[in-house]
């Protein structure tokens, strides 16, 4: 276990998200969204947005702005296409990790359209992916894309580091992000009894992306469910069923260390 003083461990069920619903589009937000705004609910470390998404054959969302923010998209099935107003034109599917930098603004499309780009028949899968934003270490970056593909390492069963600015995973491969405090780590956990140990952080977020497993101190975890540490880290996380967690670990937060 961690070697923290006074850790803290907080429970937020899957069923309790903030939600978004209309026609294409099936939302669930982990933090304050949009017209979903809850004062002590806005943020955790660096991480302001846990969005999981479901969107329609067709659907998406069409071209809209951003700005002073690191954007990670991970896709958990189906397939998105982005394009944004650098010239940057592709599709996202799961183990592909993609990081968009906002900096000084940025405009860019997400759809589940991916037969345009093709002579590929159009297809009938929703696309479900969950989108991450964290604070950039300044605000007035130049804007930048960046994916890679990472599903081999995925494969192994262990934590993997999909996305960071944290000097320790330098040499690891993964995405970088302008969050010098910030790493994304990502596990597919292939079974029952399957198991990682969390690293330690000041604040840690785990996100239950789909199965279920059992974590030290939380006790069972569902699809949807997420975990907000602080002054921890080290706990077991072992699956009763075939899983994949979300795992941000940050040594900062808003307003500073």
């Amino acid at each position: 276990m961690s070697t923290l003083t006074t850790p803290h461990i907080d429970i937020h069920r899957g069923g309790d998200r903030m939600k978004t619903r209309v026609a294409w589009l099936d939302s669930k937000h982990s933090f304050s969204f949009g017209e979903h705004y809850d004062p002590d609910n806005t943020h955790h470390g660096l991480l302001l947005v846990n969005n999981e998404d479901v969107v329609l054959p067709g659907e998406g969302f069409e071209t809209h702005p951003h700005r002073d923010m690191e954007i990670v998209t991970w896709v958990l099935s189906g397939s998105l296409v982005h394009q944004d107003s650098l010239g940057h034109n592709g599709v996202i599917y799961p183990g592909l990790a993609q990081r968009m930098s906002a900096g000084t603004g940025i405009l860019h499309s997400e759809k589940n359209d991916s037969w345009r780009l093709s002579a590929a028949p159009e297809h009938q899968e929703p696309v479900h992916f969950v989108q991450m934003w964290v604070v950039p270490d300044e605000s007035g970056l130049t804007p930048g894309y960046q994916q890679l593909e990472i599903d081999d390492e995925l494969a192994g069963g262990g934590l993997i580091t999909v996305a960071s600015g944290l000097p320790r995973y330098r040499d690891r491969t993964a995405i970088a992000i302008n969050s010098s405090h910030s790493a994304l780590h990502v596990a597919r956990l292939p079974g029952e009894a399957a198991e990682i140990r969390l690293p330690e952080a000041p604040y840690l977020h785990v996100f239950v992306a789909r199965g279920e497993v059992e974590m030290e101190g939380a006790g069972t975890l569902y699809e949807g469910d997420a975990v907000r540490l602080a002054r921890s880290g080290g706990q077991r996380v072992i699956a009763n069923l075939p899983s994949e967690i979300l795992v941000w670990e940050m040594h900062a937060r808003l307003g500073g260390q």
